[in-house]
């Protein structure tokens, strides 16, 4: 006897067989028994879920000549004879796949002429459609919107959006659903007990996880494990022949991390990729069993699992001793790590930190581990910066004058104090030597004490949230024009992005030193007047942290009409600048030059 695969032995030939599609069925069934057949059909929906089959169902029951009261055919009837028999002159399947030019378009409008010889219509089964040309869509149009009274058309597609929308409103559309792992594994159930095949319900719960939604590839996958397996369905069987990663790794690595054992999940991970499994699949099967995970911590979304029921109770188990902060996290993990791996050029240690922060998400604070949590890291650091600050400063040291030279003025790119004299090689020098001119290295290299003062000087800048405890010791100082013009334009380079607009525009300000400390600004109109007056705290805050004086106040105030400068044509621009330089001018006469 022929050996006949699964998806085609145990195609349904009825409506009342067609597993997932109950409501298209159902719709379909009732069209046939009120008579109300349009004459255009489109049936969509992703492969193997029974597309071509309904069609085919459909066409049988239309031609029946004795239809039952629910809409089925007889199966006993001319009509129906014909049909099973595939000998029905009243039914033709097209291929468009292979059959997309107009001339094949052409050849079947020739064919809708001839009335049905047996039955009531003749009717056109044309699969995948879509990949008809456009000017085969072009000729089909008229006939597809106008066919003769005996003539239904029913088009089958998995593409649905690359028909023209010509074609799709003048269909009755079907959209196919996806079928439920629940469905599948029924069907396969029923499969393997006409076929006399033992089986674990764990392990056809794999197969229709793989098929992904289609029942054509499900009976091909059970095919191919009841061969490997010789008639006996195990779930050890399927995983190695499908070459599926065991569900047992999911729940050893979440146990593992729970309690922390960073060391076991890395063993785990070795044994995984040494035996042929992609760390991107790992991660991606981590992130769907964790999200499984979570949908059993609640009875209401324990259902939503399209699993076997013995694993939904697994879940559900694990679910109680993991907590929703660890889930949200870990989930949160392995999305980054799923998007960032196919950019790392090593996945593998992408793959390991990712794992190794999922372990650490329950790990206390002041736990020692292999690897540091963030906050354990910052207390070191501030311990060990408490340890290395000096106890007091030489009075004679803090008592020095500062000297600040025109050149280092004008380089300097900071907030930070004026720098102040090595006063200790000062004093360790021989009397009357004068000191020797030589290159200061303060500046090179880093130590406790300049990571303090880039600590203090960071905290100079127009935020949010400045933090205001941070006074200098001098409150008085005395400050230049020059100076504060220095540390105007520093400020400006240094506020945040959002604010660049703003800060633009007070670099072309010019503050002036009004009445000792008072500091007066003028600009050009009241809309930047109102912009300048929101951020006028912070200004004032940053002026007294970085020039050492509590008393200045900021006076911001609108040009006059006559202070403005006007703005020079080019021409006069050009006439401008020949006066300052006449040379300018002979040399545009002698060269004949035109102004653009």
């Amino acid at each position: 006897m022929e050996y006949i695969v699964s998806a085609r032995k145990y195609r349904p030939m009825t409506f009342d067989t067609v597993v997932g599609q109950e409501a298209l069925t159902t719709t379909l069934k009732n069209a046939v028994k009120s008579g109300k057949l349009a004459h255009a059909y489109l049936f969509c929906g992703p492969r193997g879920v029974g597309k071509t089959t309904c069609a085919r169902i459909f066409a049988k029951a239309i031609n029946c000549q004795n239809p039952t009261d629910d809409g089925e055919a007889c199966n006993e009837c001319e009509s129906c004879q014909s049909f099973n028999e595939q000998r029905s002159l009243n039914i033709f399947e097209l291929d468009a796949a292979s059959n997309n030019s107009v001339e094949h378009i052409k050849t079947l409008m020739e064919q809708t002429r001839i009335p049905p010889q047996l039955g009531r219509y003749k009717v056109f089964i044309i699969d995948e459609v879509h990949m008809l040309s456009t000017a085969a869509f072009n000729a089909f149009l008229k006939t597809l919107e106008e066919p003769p009274a005996h003539v239904i058309f029913i088009l089958a597609t998995t593409e649905k959006h690359k028909i023209l929308p010509t074609i799709l409103s003048r269909c009755q559309i079907y959209d196919f659903e996806r079928m439920t792992i629940r469905n599948t594994v029924d069907h396969l159930k029923h499969v393997a007990e006409q076929e006399g095949i033992t089986y674990e319900e764990q392990a056809l719960a794999v197969i229709a996880e793989k098929a992904d939604g289609g029942m054509r590839d499900a009976l091909s996958i059970f095919d191919q494990a009841a061969s490997f397996c010789q008639g006996n369905i195990t779930y050890e069987k399927v995983i190695e022949d499908l070459n599926v990663l065991d569900s047992e790794n999911y729940f050893q690595i979440i146990d593992y991390a729970i309690i922390n054992k960073v060391s076991e999940i890395m063993v785990l991970l070795n044994n995984i990729i040494n035996k042929g499994f992609d760390g991107g699949l790992l991660i991606q099967g981590l992130a769907k069993h964790v999200r499984n995970v979570m949908m059993a911590k609640d009875p209401q979304t324990l259902p939503l699992l399209e699993v076997s029921d013995q694993q939904r109770q697994r879940y559900a188990e694990q679910a109680k001793k993991c907590e929703t902060r660890f889930l949200y996290q870990a989930l949160k993990l392995m999305n980054q790590c799923d998007i960032n791996y196919r950019q790392s050029g090593n996945k593998r240690l992408l793959v390991e930190l990712t794992l190794i922060e999922i372990a650490q998400i329950t790990q206390p604070d002041d736990e020692a581990s292999a690897g540091r949590r963030p906050r354990r890291l910052k207390s070191l650091f501030k311990q060990l910066i408490r340890q290395s600050q000096p106890k007091k400063v030489a009075p004679q040291v803090a008592q020095a004058k500062t000297v600040v030279s025109k050149t280092s003025q004008n380089n300097q790119t900071s907030q930070s104090a004026p720098t102040t004299l090595n006063t200790q090689a000062t004093q360790h020098s021989p009397a009357g030597t004068p000191p020797k001119a030589g290159v200061k290295l303060d500046n090179i290299g880093f130590s406790w004490g300049t990571l303090r003062q880039k600590n203090k000087s960071s905290k100079m800048s127009i935020l949010p949230g400045t933090d205001s405890t941070n006074r200098p010791e001098q409150t008085d100082a005395t400050f230049t024009q020059d100076e504060l013009e220095l540390q105007w334009m520093s400020m400006c380079n240094r506020m945040p992005q959002e604010f660049s607009g703003i800060a633009t525009r007070m670099k072309n300000m010019n503050p002036v030193i009004t009445d000792f400390p008072k500091v007066k600004v003028v600009v050009d109109n009241t809309l930047i007047l109102q912009q300048m007056e929101d951020f006028k705290g912070r200004i004032v805050k940053t002026l007294i942290n970085a020039l050492h004086n509590t008393g200045i106040t900021l006076e911001i105030t609108v040009a006059e009409q006559s202070d403005r400068p006007r703005l020079l044509t080019r021409r006069e621009q050009f006439e401008a600048l020949i006066k300052e330089n006449p040379a300018i001018e002979k040399l545009w006469q002698d060269f004949e030059l035109e102004l653009a």
